[in-house]
């Protein structure tokens, strides 16, 4: 008889929260356990994520806006809280685990109110809102950063440094060599500014591309993420300029991209960060300077100091400052090469196998293969009315 146990993964509906957690419930399955997600609507609709894995939206509301909003935001994480201890008492989790943003909260809300044990998962190298919420009471911390801000220090003892956990199809990169680049070969640049995109990648990089010697520029081959209102933009300029480019709102084979490139320009969310250190690609890193915390700009600084990156604050990412570094890394001898082996070192390639063993390490005894059937498990639309 097989023994297995059950498992929610809460995460908010971004690709950096969703990303690892569908990385880890992968790995949950492969070993035998039963996954269900709880996410928002967004969540929801990002292709590739958690189809094969029961899901459920609840109510997550935000905590801003002003009294008015304070009030509806509780009120939503009230109701989601109800609905998730409703899911409990059928699913049986062996523990709950949350990956960051406010749908996560309802749920480990409701794991504290029924004593299932508890794990966040932060992917930043800054402590986010939900996780600093709840740290005091979880059972374990999983981080991606040996330092992270915001992270109290008395909770120190509950702490484990795992990486962020990234897709089987990246992780395999990490066993390929960095693609040959000659001073002949042709330069595959990738250009993405996460899973919105970033209008300020389309506006710079076309100019800096231009201003790159014709020698480079003739060689340059390029796939680019825009923005719906960018797109068509673009793509004009890149043919003006006789650059071939393949140009998408959404890049849904982004691992084969990434394995394909031999230079990333990209934002510096955590996802874009684990993937590029395991796979091990040099970048030059734009960090969103409204991003909460300026968390982006902390992701970045490891990689950058280990000289696996560039980093580039957004009031200085400009087309100049964009063709001199590309010029440093694509024009030196062994310049990308050695970027690409320091990227590499910064890399967790364990982070998904040892985030599953910290997950199995807590909770009550397995169950068996008859316990409890996924098809038993309730629908959140049928557990709205539930009293708290």
């Amino acid at each position: 008889m097989s023994i297995f146990r059950h498992y929610v993964l809460a995460a908010g509906g971004t690709g950096g929260h969703m990303v690892p957690a569908h990385a880890v419930a992968q790995e949950l399955m492969a070993r035998g356990h039963r996954v269900a997600l709880v996410t928002d609507e967004r969540g929801t609709k990002i292709p590739g994520l958690f189809e094969d894995v029961q899901t459920h939206v609840l109510p997550a509301g935000r905590l801003s806006g002003g009294i008015k909003g304070w009030i509806r935001g509780f009120q939503a994480i009230r109701e989601g809280r109800t609905m998730a201890r409703r899911l409990y008492e059928t699913f049986a989790p062996s523990a709950v685990v949350g990956f960051g943003g406010y749908p996560a909260l309802p749920a480990l809300l409701g794991a504290f109110a029924e004593g299932i044990p508890t794990i966040i998962h932060e992917q930043n190298a800054v402590l986010g809102r939900v996780n600093r919420l709840v740290s005091g009471k979880v059972a374990a911390i999983a981080t991606a950063y040996p330092e992270v801000k915001r992270l109290a220090k008395r909770h120190a003892g509950k702490v484990h440094l795992i990486g962020n956990p990234v897709r089987e199809a990246v992780l395999d990169l990490r066993e390929e060599p960095f693609p040959v680049f000659s001073d002949e070969s042709v330069l595959r640049l990738l250009v993405t500014g996460g899973s919105l995109g970033a209008s300020i990648l389309s506006d710079v990089v076309p100019a800096g591309l231009a201003m790159l010697p014709v020698s480079l520029r003739r060689r340059l081959q390029v796939t680019q993420q825009c923005r719906v209102e960018d797109i068509e933009r673009v793509r004009a300029t890149y043919a003006d300029m006789e650059i071939p480019a393949d140009l998408a709102t959404y890049i849904e084979d982004m691992p084969t991209k990434l394995g394909w490139s031999h230079l990333v320009i990209a934002r510096a969310g955590a996802s874009t960060i684990a993937e590029l250190t395991v796979a091990g690609r040099p970048a030059i890193l734009v960090p969103l300077p409204i991003a909460t915390d300026d968390h982006q700009t902390w992701n970045a600084r490891e990689m950058a100091k280990t000289g696996g990156a560039r980093l580039i604050p957004q009031p200085k990412f400009t087309p100049t400052e964009l063709a001199k570094q590309m010029q440093k890394l694509a024009m030196e001898p062994g310049a990308l090469q050695n970027a690409a082996a320091r990227a590499k070192a910064c890399g967790f390639p364990d982070a998904v196998k040892d985030m599953a063993d910290l997950i199995e390490s807590f909770g009550p005894a397995p169950q068996t293969i008859d316990t409890v059937r996924s098809d038993d498990v309730p629908s959140f639309a049928g557990l709205a009315g539930a009293g708290a």
